[in-house]
C-alpha cells in the first residue's frame, strides 16, 4: 500500500490468485513477482469441495483443507511474499483450518519465513445439525426437509472477521467457508475503516471481490467474443485497485495475456447473480443494477455506481448430504446415422442393465441421462446436427446402491460386439460408482453463530453486526423505451448479434446474464427475450420457473432457469452439470430487429446471410 497517502487517497491492490481448488499456482506466482500487489487473495471453496474435504478430514484428523495453498502456492511464495509484505487471505481452511494454519507454520518454519498466522472459525455448524432438524428447519428453495445424515454443514461468514484478524496485525489470514467476495472485502475494511452501517462502500467492496474471485474469468477466460482474447497460455491474473470511496480498476500484470475490456468484466459481474437489486450478502445487500464500467486504458476498466442496504440479521447455511451413488460412462460412435445409433445403444445397456439388476434383487434406476454429444444434445429442439456421422454417446446413471451400479457398469463393454457398429473409444474403463453428493441450503440467525479469530495462540469473539433497519428495496427500471414496430420490416439474427453473456450455477438454478452490446439493441432483445420464449427454448432443461431481472446499469438482463440444472452441479447426471454452456446456448436464439439494420451501412450487415438463411 501506498503508506505516505492519506485514506481517502490510497489505492489498495488486491490481486487473486485462484477461482477454485485446482486452479493454476502460476496465478499467484505470477501476482506475487509482477503484479505489484498489497494483498493476494484465493479462493477455493465451492459446494461440493466443502463436501470433499469433510470427507478426507474423516479419514484423516490432519486434512480437511485445501492442501494446494499450502505446498503449491505458500511453500514456493513464502519468502517473496515475507519480503514484499504482501499480505495473504484466502478460504483455504474448508472444514479445518486449524490443520492448514499448522502445516502452513511449519512451511514458515523449514523456509525460515516470519509471518503471523489468524485463522476465522465459526462456520462449522455440524454441532447444530439435529437442533436445526427438531426445529423443522426446511430447504431454502425447495421446501425440502433435513434429510437425517449431512456431510456438512457450513455458514457463509463475512468480512468483518478477515477485518478484525489483519486489524490484529496478521500476515496470512485463513477461513472456512466464508461468502467468496469477502476475502476481498475484509481487506478493504481493515485499510479504509469501514463501517458496518457504510453499506454503499460495503456493497462496492464486494463488487470488487465478486469480480475478481473466480480468477481469470474477469481478465478474458470464457468471454463469449474469444477471438477477441490472446495469451491463453499465459493468462494473466486480475487485480482490483481499489479507492477509498468504493471505486475500483480492474487489471491484470503487465505483459500477461488475457483481455480486461467492459465486455469481458461486465460478463463477470453478471456470473451466478440473480437479483441484482437484491444480491443478499452476510456484510450486505448489495445492488448492483446500476454499476457503471468504463474502460479507462489498456486492460484498465474502471467499476463504480454499487449501491448497498442493510443486510439481513441471517446467514446461508450450505449443508450437503448423500444420496445414493451415480455413474457415468463415455464411448464414440461413427457412421451414418451416428446419433441416432448412438440413441439406441445408450437405451438398450440401460434396458439389460436394469433387467439384470431387477433379476439380482434391486430396484431400477432412480434416474438416468443420455446424452449425445456431438448432436448437440444440449440445444433440445434447436439441434442442428441430427446427421451427425461421429458422436460421443454419454451415459448417466443413479441408484441407491453402488453394489446395482456394479452391474451397470459390467454390462456396458458388451455393447462392443453385440450393438451398433463404429462403436469405439470406451473411456476410462468400467466406471467407479460414485457418492451422490446434494446441496441443502437453508438461513440461521447471525445471533446463533459464535465467530471467533485465532491469532497467536489467543482466541477473540467477533460479534455479529445485526442492523435495526431493515432493507427498502426499489425494483430496477429498465432505462429503455420498448421496441418500436410501428411500421417496420423485421428480420431474425441470433441473439449473438446483438448481445453477449455468461452463465453459472446457483444449486439447481442456471443463471444467464445477457448484455447487449449497443444500448439501442436492448429494447429489441427484451421484445424477444420474454420468460416465456427463454423458457420455450430451454423447454429440454428449465423444470421450475423462468424468472427475469432487468439490469439497466449494463444495458442487460438476466435470466434465472429454476430446476433447471438436473438436481445442480454436486448432484446433477448432465455432461454440463453447473450450465457453464446455457449462455451459448441461447447465443443462437432468434431476435426480431428492424431489417434495415442488415442493409449496407447497417449496424448488423454483416449478419445478413445468416439471417437469410
Amino acid at each position: 500500500m501506498d503508506g505516505g497517502l492519506s485514506a481517502m487517497d490510497r489505492i489498495v491492490r488486491i490481486g487473486c490468485g485462484a477461482g477454485f481448488w485446482g486452479d493454476s499456482p502460476e496465478g499467484p506466482a505470477q501476482l506475487v513477482r509482477s503484479g505489484r500487489i498489497d494483498y493476494l487473495v484465493m479462493d477455493y471453496l465451492a459446494e461440493i469441495t466443502m463436501s470433499i474435504l469433510t470427507r478426507m478430514k474423516a479419514k484423516r484428523p490432519d486434512l480437511g483443507y485445501a492442501t494446494d495453498f499450502v505446498t503449491m502456492v505458500m511453500k514456493p511464495l513464502a519468502r517473496e511474499i515475507a519480503d514484499k509484505r504482501i499480505r495473504v487471505v484466502t478460504n483455504a481452511g474448508g472444514v479445518n483450518p486449524q490443520a492448514c494454519r499448522d502445516a502452513l507454520l511449519a512451511v514458515f518454519r523449514d523456509t525460515g519465513v516470519d509471518l503471523k498466522v489468524a485463522v476465522v472459525l465459526g462456520d462449522d455448524l455440524a454441532a447444530s445439525a439435529n437442533r436445526y432438524r427438531a426445529e423443522g428447519v426446511r430447504e431454502m428453495f425447495s421446501g425440502a426437509p433435513m434429510p437425517e445424515r449431512l456431510a456438512s454443514v457450513n455458514a457463509y461468514l463475512g468480512a468483518f472477521p478477515i477485518a478484525a484478524a489483519l486489524d490484529a496485525g496478521a500476515d496470512v489470514v485463513i477461513t472456512g467457508r466464508a461468502v467468496d467476495s469477502a476475502v476481498v472485502l475484509g481487506p478493504l475494511i481493515h485499510e479504509f475503516g469501514w463501517r458496518p452501517t457504510d453499506y454503499d462502500l460495503l456493497s462496492a467492496g464486494s463488487l470488487a471481490g465478486h469480480v475478481v474471485e473466480c480468477g481469470a474469468q474477469a481478465t478474458g477466460g470464457i468471454f463469449t467474443d474469444w477471438r477477441d482474447v490472446g495469451g491463453w497460455d499465459d493468462m494473466g491474473f486480475p487485480i482490483a485497485e481499489c479507492a477509498a470511496d468504493g471505486s475500483f480498476v480492474v487489471t491484470k500484470p503487465e505483459g500477461t495475456g488475457g483481455l480486461v475490456s467492459t465486455r469481458t468484466v461486465a460478463e463477470q459481474v453478471v456470473y451466478e447473480v440473480g437479483d441484482p437489486t437484491r444480491y443478499i450478502l452476510p456484510d450486505v445487500t448489495a445492488d448492483w443494477s446500476a454499476v457503471r464500467l468504463e474502460q479507462v486504458g489498456p486492460d484498465r476498466v474502471r467499476v463504480s455506481g454499487a449501491r448497498g442496504l442493510p443486510p439481513t440479521d441471517s446467514y446461508k447455511v450450505s449443508a450437503t448430504y448423500g444420496d445414493g451413488y451415480r455413474a457415468s460412462v463415455t464411448m464414440m460412435i461413427a457412421g451414418r446415422e451416428a446419433a441416432a445409433k448412438a440413441r439406441a445403444t445408450g437405451e438398450a445397456i440401460l434396458r439389460r442393465s436394469e433387467r439384470l439388476m431387477t433379476q439380482a434383487g434391486f430396484a431400477g434406476f432412480a434416474e438416468t441421462s443420455i446424452e449425445i454429444l456431438g448432436a448437440e444434445s444440449n440445444y433440445g429442439a434447436q439441434s442442428r446436427a441430427p446427421a451427425a456421422r461421429e458422436v460421443v454417446l454419454k451415459i448417466g446413471v443413479r441408484h441407491p446402491s453402488k453394489d446395482a451400479l456394479a452391474i451397470f457398469a459390467r454390462e456396458i463393454y458388451p455393447a462392443a460386439t453385440a450393438m451398433a457398429q463404429g462403436l469405439t473409444g470406451f473411456a476410462g474403463g468400467r466406471p467407479e460408482p460414485q457418492a451422490v453428493i446434494r446441496l441443502f441450503s437453508f438461513l440461521t440467525p447471525k445471533k446463533d453463530v459464535a465467530t471467533s479469530v485465532d491469532i497467536d495462540g489467543e482466541s477473540r469473539n467477533i460479534e455479529p453486526f445485526i442492523p435495526n433497519e431493515e432493507a427498502a428495496f426499489v425494483g430496477a427500471t429498465s432505462g429503455v423505451i420498448d421496441a418500436d414496430v410501428a411500421g417496420k420490416s423485421l428480420a431474425s439474427v441470433p441473439l449473438i448479434a446483438l448481445a453477449h453473456g455468461r452463465s453459472g450455477d446457483k444449486g439447481d438454478i442456471g443463471n444467464i446474464g445477457v448484455l447487449a452490446r449497443e444500448a439501442e439493441y436492448l429494447p429489441w432483445i427484451r421484445r424477444s427475450l420474454t420468460e416465456a420464449a427463454v423458457g420455450n427454448y430451454f423447454a429440454h432443461f428449465a423444470r421450475g420457473k423462468i424468472v427475469r431481472y432487468e439490469w439497466p446499469g449494463l444495458s442487460g438482463r438476466n435470466f434465472l432457469l429454476h430446476e433447471g440444472l438436473g438436481g445442480g452441479g454436486i448432484a446433477s447426471l448432465r455432461h454440463d452439470p453447473q450450465g457453464k454452456a446455457l449462455a451459448q446456448i441461447l447465443m443462437d436464439i432468434p431476435v426480431e430487429v428492424p431489417a434495415e439494420w442488415l442493409d449496407d451501412g447497417g449496424p448488423l450487415v454483416g449478419w445478413r446471410r445468416e439471417a437469410a438463411a
